[in-house]
């Protein structure tokens, strides 16, 4: 059986590590999380390990549209 024809069309590649690191929420903001999380924190008081929960929202315009261009399928969190 031959193969579909193609129409010159092609897929985006996701940027793996910037879809791991940022999120969008229902109104469109992009946010990301606290740096600080990942190990060495058995010393560390409990409110600040409450605040590593907390997710950031991107303010700098330009790492909106650097994250809007690695991930061009991130759409709206459902």
């Amino acid at each position: 059986m031959p193969r579909k024809p193609r129409d010159g069309k092609y897929k985006m590649k996701t940027h793996k590590a910037t879809s791991k690191r940022f999120r969008m929420t229902g109104s469109g903001t992009i946010v990301r999380t606290k740096i600080g999380k990942g190990h060495l924190r058995r010393r560390t008081p409990d409110r600040t390990k409450q605040l590593f929960e907390r997710m950031i929202p991107v303010k700098s315009q330009g790492t909106r549209k650097k994250v809007r261009r690695l991930t061009p399928y991130m759409g709206k969190k459902k």
